[in-house]
């Protein structure tokens, strides 16, 4: 990798050579601005407006504008003398844990390289000091104009420093927030986290641009004459939720059906559906044995005095019964006893 800036890390009154280099690169595909009629490319040229003539490259410098339009000119050498001490020299000014820093602070990331043998030793051991620390470490430096914040961490075997915006330069967040008060009940909080969890993690390296690949498969197919794939149309949406539950249950079902899981699963789970029960048997029995209310006009007495004689009778029967089978069972012990005494008296004779 191209270092872009080579200076020093102060640590304490350690000073440790490096080189600062880009740790990401921008994969974006660039256009180029074309007349449309002919094809032809778009240019701009420098041009001076004093002398109304294009100027090269070797003829431009810098100059900073002030309130009533006179330019001041500003050259490299001034930049260079300005006294400041972090120049040329990324200085470690405390070191905090990573939790401390404001991910919307975060900025364009390098990686520092040890720059030369003799700063292979202070570099591994400010590396195992944040390794061992679980801190962070913030720095200041001045790079492309300006004077930086940044922070020091350790990323495999290599510590990375990632450009922090000023604490002055995030904005307040007060007037994004919705104005009116809304209240989240704990069903939709439930189907929520039930969503996150079918969701699951994702591993990054699997993740990559679609938008990339679907431009470079249409100037590829232009490019060689062929018709240009075209795009599954997407469904219009105005952007308002009718019903946030159903959305949140329907967002389950094809999250499930997605991983392939079942998407009945779960439901139990503050879904939100309903549950058919079987009735029990008690509760059937009790339905089919409960009477009709009686008419209005008339008195329930009669009702109550029929199941008084009707239960009277079944007890009567039940008496005259019982009554005959024990004279039955009597009368068939009386006739066993009989014939049990009969043989005996004609043995004795």
């Amino acid at each position: 990798m191209r270092s872009i800036w080579n200076g020093a890390i102060s640590f304490g009154l350690v000073s440790i050579p490096i080189k600062l280099m880009n740790a990401t690169e921008n994969h974006s595909i660039s256009f180029r601005q074309i007349h449309t009629e002919d094809g032809g490319r778009i240019r701009y040229r420098k041009v001076c407006e004093v002398e109304e003539r294009e100027v090269a490259a070797s003829e431009i410098g810098k100059a900073y504008e002030d309130a009533d339009g006179t330019m001041i000119p500003i050259t490299d050498e001034d930049l260079a003398s300005l006294p400041i001490p972090t120049a040329r020299t990324i200085e470690i000014v405390a070191f905090v844990p990573a939790d401390r820093i404001d991910p919307l602070q975060m900025d364009t990331a390098y990686y520092l390289s040890a720059n030369g043998v003799p700063a292979a030793k202070p570099y591994t051991l400010l590396r195992e000091a944040l390794k061992r620390s679980h801190k962070v470490a913030i720095a200041k430096f001045a790079l492309r104009g300006r004077e930086r914040l940044g922070m020091l961490r350790v990323v495999d075997d290599v510590i990375a420093m990632h450009g922090l915006l000023w604490p002055d330069e995030i904005r307040a967040s007060d007037s994004v927030a919705p104005d009116a008060g809304v209240t989240v009940r704990d069903k939709e909080l439930d189907l929520a986290d039930a969503l996150m969890d079918t969701l699951g993690e994702v591993d990054l390296a699997d993740l990559h641009d679609d938008y990339r690949e679907a431009v470079e498969e249409m100037i590829a197919a232009k490019a060689s004459g062929e018709e240009a794939p075209s795009a599954p149309s997407a469904a219009k949406s105005d952007g308002k939720v009718i019903d946030l539950m159903s959305a949140l249950e329907n967002s389950v079902r094809q999250a499930r059906a997605a991983r392939g899981e079942d998407s009945d699963s779960g439901s139990d789970s503050g879904s939100g559906e309903a549950e058919v029960k079987p009735l029990r048997k008690g509760a059937a029995r009790k339905s089919s044995r409960a009477e009709p209310k009686p008419p209005s006009g008339k008195k329930p007495a009669k009702t109550a005095a029929a199941k008084k004689t009707t239960s009277g009778a079944g007890a009567k029967k039940a008496a005259s019964k019982t009554a005959s089978t024990s004279k039955k069972t009597a009368s068939k012990k009386s006739a066993a006893e009989t014939k049990k005494t009969t043989p005996r008296k004609r043995a004795s004779a």
